[in-house]
C-alpha cells in the first residue's frame, strides 16, 4: 500500500516563506514495493552530490553545506523510513531542518538549490487530487475505502461507524411494515434510513475533518439521495457510483471511482479554462510570465495555472515584480514559475498544477487576476 503524508496549506505556507543562504528542493521517484527501494535509495546519493556541487560552485561555505549532507546521509540510511514509501518522495532540507512528503502523484526527478523551496510540483499533488474516499453504503453492508495513487484501493476501519440499517434502527429488518409509536411501513423504512446515514455522517467526522480529498458515493436510491441531503462533509463528489457495492471487491470500486476522480480534475481545468476566457475579455487573465510576475507581487492574482514540470530560472524582485530571465539554473537563481506560485499563495490565490497541454495556448503559467494591473 502507499504511505503518504500530503502538506496541509498551513504548510505549504511556511514552506513558501521559509527563506535561507542554502536550501535544497529534490523530488524523487520511489516505490510503495520496499523489495525495489534500495534504486531510489541510491539516486538520492546522487541528487545529494548534485545539490551539494551547487552550493560549492557559488562559495558557500562548508560550515553551512555539511548539516545539510548530515542531514540526508541520515535519511538515507534510516531503513525504517524507507520501509513505508509512496510513488514519489519530496524533501526539503536547509542547514538546521528536514522536511520530507511522500506523495502519490508520479513526479519528475529534480533537484533545486537556491535561497527559497522549489514547490510548484508538489502543489501537483494538493491541487489535483489523485487520493480519494469511497463510501460503499447498502442498507445491509457499510465500507469505507481509501484511494491512493494508482495502488488497488484498501478497506479502512473507522471508528465509531454503524454496521448496518437494522442495528441502527434497533430492529431485525427495516422493511418491516408493522408499526411501532408512530413509524410504520414506508414512512418507518425512510425515518430509520435517514437515521442510520446521519451515524455514518456522523462517525466519517473523525476520518474527514480538515480533510480535502474527494467522497465517492457508491450506492442506489433511496440511499444515495438520502446520504446526500444528510452529508456535512463539503468535498463530496457530485458524480458517485451509481451501483449497489454489496459483494463488488474494494479494488474494483477503486477502478470506477478514478474515472470519477479523472472527471473532478478535468472540471477543475474546465471550469479555469471557462472563466480565463471571460476575464481575458476584462484585461484579467494573462499568460505573460512578467505580467503575472508583477499581478502576484501586488497580489492581484486570484487563480493561477502552471506547468508542473517546467523550470524557468531567474529572479522576481520582491518590491516590484521585474523579472530577470537566466539561462541556467543555479544556486544564486530560483525557479521564476515557482516563485510566481509561491506569491499567490501567501496572498490567498489559488494554484493549480497540470500538464502543459491543460493550459490556455499551452503556456508555462496562465492567471486569472482579481483586479487589472
Amino acid at each position: 500500500m502507499l504511505y503518504v503524508d500530503i502538506p496541509s496549506p498551513a504548510e505549504i505556507g511556511k514552506l513558501v516563506a521559509t527563506r535561507g543562504e542554502a536550501m535544497i528542493s529534490i523530488y524523487l521517484q520511489t516505490t510503495p514495493e520496499t523489495q525495489h527501494i534500495d534504486a531510489a535509495r541510491t539516486r538520492l546519493k546522487q541528487l545529494t552530490h548534485d545539490a551539494v556541487a551547487q552550493l560549492e560552485e557559488v562559495g558557500v561555505a562548508k560550515r553551512t553545506i555539511w548539516p545539510i549532507e548530515e542531514q540526508l546521509h541520515d535519511l538515507m540510511d534510516d531503513d525504517e523510513f524507507w520501509r513505508t514509501q509512496a510513488n514519489s518522495l519530496a524533501i526539503f532540507v536547509t542547514p538546521d531542518s528536514l522536511r520530507s512528503y511522500r506523495l502519490p502523484n508520479h513526479l519528475t526527478e529534480t533537484v533545486q538549490v537556491s535561497d527559497r523551496f522549489h514547490l510548484k510540483p508538489l502543489l501537483r499533488a494538493v491541487s489535483m487530487p489523485q487520493h480519494a474516499f469511497i463510501l460503499a453504503l447498502a442498507e445491509n453492508e457499510l465500507r469505507v475505502i481509501e484511494l491512493l495513487g494508482d495502488q488497488p484501493a484498501q478497506e479502512l476501519r473507522v471508528p465509531g461507524m454503524p454496521k448496518d440499517a437494522a442495528s441502527v434502527a434497533g430492529t431485525a429488518n427495516v422493511n418491516s411494515r408493522s408499526y411501532s409509536g408512530r413509524q410504520g411501513g414506508g414512512e418507518g423504512q425512510k425515518h430509520h434510513l435517514r437515521q442510520y446515514c446521519r451515524q455514518i455522517d456522523a462517525g466519517l467526522r473523525a476520518l474527514l475533518t480538515g480533510r480535502h480529498e474527494p467522497l465517492i458515493l457508491a450506492a442506489t436510491d433511496p440511499l444515495l439521495s438520502m446520504y446526500r441531503s444528510v452529508n456535512t462533509y463539503a468535498h463530496l463528489a457530485e458524480h458517485a457510483i451509481e451501483t449497489s457495492p454489496v459483494r463488488i471487491p474494494a479494488h474494483e470500486l477503486g477502478a470506477q471511482a478514478r474515472t470519477v476522480v479523472d472527471e473532478i480534475n478535468a472540471q477543475s481545468v474546465a471550469e479555469f479554462a471557462t472563466l480565463y476566457s471571460a476575464r481575458e475579455n476584462e484585461g484579467r487573465a494573462t499568460t505573460q510570465v512578467a505580467r503575472a510576475a508583477r499581478a502576484a507581487t501586488f497580489g492581484a492574482v486570484d487563480t493561477l495555472l502552471v506547468d508542473m514540470d517546467s523550470v524557468m530560472p531567474g529572479l522576481v524582485d520582491e518590491e516590484t515584480g521585474e523579472v530577470t530571465f537566466d539561462e541556467d539554473s543555479s544556486a544564486v537563481s530560483y525557479g521564476i514559475i515557482d516563485e510566481i506560485a509561491g506569491r499567490v499563495i501567501a496572498h490567498g490565490g489559488k494554484v493549480i498544477a497540470v500538464r502543459r497541454a491543460d493550459i490556455p495556448q499551452e503556456a508555462d503559467l496562465a492567471a486569472v487576476l482579481r483586479y487589472a494591473i
